[in-house]
């Protein structure tokens, strides 16, 4: 078996071992396309890759687990070895990652508990998903006969906290399901985060999160090393060769050859690990938001990243710089032509049917009632939409109503009519109703846009979804709600039905069908729709927004079929078209600014 150890160098089977790594993560690539990446990694002349491991995913019900399809990690490890790649796994509770709540599972939210701290209630749910996840891991390690170099702990925890107790019992409980390989801690490369966040003292190796000026962020690193009396190896766990996009912002670009400029002033010195390397795609709900002191900002659905692979797992750029400028480094590499998929347009594709969400509503949830509203999370529903419906009294000719600490997005609807669109800072404001009737009909739908994937607000209230403290008419609190969840994890029973009336101007599902003899990648043009979600063939493609920067969704090949094909779309703006397009590049709408 091979061995692998860290001393004054990385050592594999006692030689000099430089850790060329790339972030590919297997939750955001369909499970057909993962050989296409990693053999593209391999191309590229790099030996290992990188991934985090999603909690949210893997058990987003409270003690059910998956690892099937797109979470089949093992597999996944399975392909890279046959590549002959190393891998890096990121096991940790908290991945940042630009994903929903930080990998953190939303239904720690209704548990009390304080997350990433040693709260021993925090650490029984960490343990209970670890005995499942762990030993999974373990067999895959080098000196098991699999490809597993090393195992990070928690993820940039010194931009967190500085419990170290904490940091040691994920440790043990590493150690207790059996891993044996290295451990590593990744910051930022400064004094206050390594120390924060780091067991340097408990032997485990520190590494830096940088994107630019490699010798200076060394230079921090070796001096925190110094005072702690270590020789270690330089590594950039994450050099951010990209960055991810955010609703009605510029799209992010780096430059090639400044980018394989600053890639190889840290192989000068040490190992990297390009994140990211693969980027693919945010599919459901899953994007993250970046928290900001007065409010959220959701990132969109691709994460493309500006990386060495397009969304699609295609070379970039940024592929073909790189790779020459590692050749005239190291010509001793095993480099290789990159795989390049095929990609294709179909025009015109037909609306068949179409049906407001008032009207099969019933088919899609069942309502539950209580005097005050729930949360998102008090009913079980980690993300998407809800409905909450309510009866209000006319009281005199033109009512005030506001919606107290609702979140994130709201629409109010008066008997099918709708009459306000909030969204955070405008939630709470006056939404002035003229009543036609004696009793309306009251119903409000919440939008959940993303939790926060880093910093102060992880367990802020701001994360808890839903209606919040509820609807207020004059100025008391509206009791007695009918409350729908809408995760639309499973869409087949939307029922289109003739006799139902269509009403322009509501949230509505519209179907599309086409025929596809041959498959290929393509991408959803979206850009004449309002705001809502897509499917195909009943898979959840994710979020699309008029605002941009982005106006299409990625489709891969995998997800259709060879012949009838079925785009459901649920669009909440009342804004659509008869016809849909799948085109050959992804679709962009040009945003002044810059990135807040």
């Amino acid at each position: 078996m091979k061995r692998f150890v860290v001393k004054d160098d990385f050592y594999l089977d006692n030689n000099p071992f430089k850790i060329l790594s790339g972030a590919i993560h297997y939750f955001r690539i369909p499970p057909d396309n993962w050989y296409h990446s990693l053999y593209n990694l391999k191309a590229l002349g790099f030996n290992t890759v990188e991934t985090y491991v999603p909690w949210n995913m893997h058990e987003s019900k409270e003690g059910e687990f998956d690892f099937t399809g797109i979470l089949d990690l093992e597999k996944f490890l399975a392909i890279a070895q046959d590549l002959d790649l190393y891998a890096i796994v990121r096991p940790s509770p908290y991945i940042c990652a630009e994903w929903e709540f930080g990998g953190l599972p939303a239904w720690l939210l209704a548990k009390d508990v304080r997350v990433r701290s040693s709260d021993p209630k925090f650490l029984n749910y960490v343990e209970r998903y670890y005995k499942v996840l762990l030993p999974k891991l373990a067999k895959h390690q080098l000196d098991q006969g699999g490809n597993i170099l090393m195992f990070q702990i928690e993820n940039e925890y010194g931009s967190y906290g500085e419990d170290k107790t904490y940091l040691r019992c994920l440790k043990k409980l590493m150690e207790d399901q059996g891993l044996t390989a290295p451990f590593f801690t990744s910051d930022g490369a400064w004094q206050a985060t390594l120390k924060a966040g780091s067991l340097i003292d408990d032997g485990v190796l520190v590494t830096g999160n940088f994107g630019s000026k490699g010798k200076i962020n060394f230079a921090n690193m070796k001096a925190f090393f110094k005072q702690h009396n270590k020789e270690w190896p330089l590594m950039c766990m994450e050099f951010w060769d990209g960055w991810f996009n955010r609703w009605k912002e510029p799209i992010i670009r780096r430059e090639p050859e400044e980018l394989a400029d600053s890639v190889m002033e840290v192989l000068k010195e040490g190992s990297i690990n390009l994140y990211m390397f693969h980027g693919g795609t945010n599919f459901g709900f899953m994007n993250g938001t970046s928290a900001r002191r007065n409010k959220d900002l959701p990132q969109v659905t691709s994460y493309d990243y500006d990386a060495i692979l397009d969304e699609a797992g295609n070379p970039s750029p940024k592929f073909y710089a790189l790779q020459r400028r590692l050749k005239e480094a190291y010509p001793d590499l095993d480099y290789r032509e990159p795989l390049i998929k095929e990609t294709m347009a179909i025009d015109q594709i037909p609306l068949v049917a179409k049906v407001a969400l008032k009207d099969t509503i019933h088919n899609l949830s069942r309502a539950s009632r209580d005097f005050y509203p729930k949360s998102m999370e008090a009913l079980s529903q980690p993300t998407g939409y809800i409905l909450y419906r309510t009866q209000l009294p006319k009281d005199k000719e033109e009512e005030r109503l506001r919606v107290i600490d609702a979140r994130d997005r709201i629409q109010v609807f008066v008997d099918d009519e709708k009459v306000a669109t909030q969204y955070q800072e405008e939630i709470g404001g006056d939404i002035m109703v003229k009543q036609k009737t004696n009793l309306s009909q009251v119903d409000i739908l919440v939008e959940n846009m993303g939790r926060v994937t880093y910093g102060h607000k992880l367990e802020a209230p701001t994360q808890s979804k839903g209606l919040g403290r509820g609807l207020m008419a004059d100025l008391h609190f509206v009791g007695e709600w009918e409350q729908y969840p809408l995760p639309l994890d499973n869409i087949s029973d939307i029922v289109y039905a003739s006799e139902f009336e269509w009403q322009e101007g509501l949230p509505a599902f519209y179907r599309f069908e086409y025929d596809c003899p041959n498959p290929k990648d393509t991408y959803l043009n979206l850009s004449h729709f309002g705001k809502g979600v897509a499917f195909i063939n009943g898979y959840h493609l994710g979020r699309f927004w008029q605002v941009g920067p982005t106006l299409s969704l990625y489709l891969p090949a995998s997800f259709m079929k060879k012949g009838r094909n079925v785009i459901t779309i649920f669009e909440t703006e009342g804004i659509y078209q008869t016809q849909l397009a799948l085109t050959h590049k992804p679709l962009y709408k040009e945003i002044e600014g810059e990135k807040l």
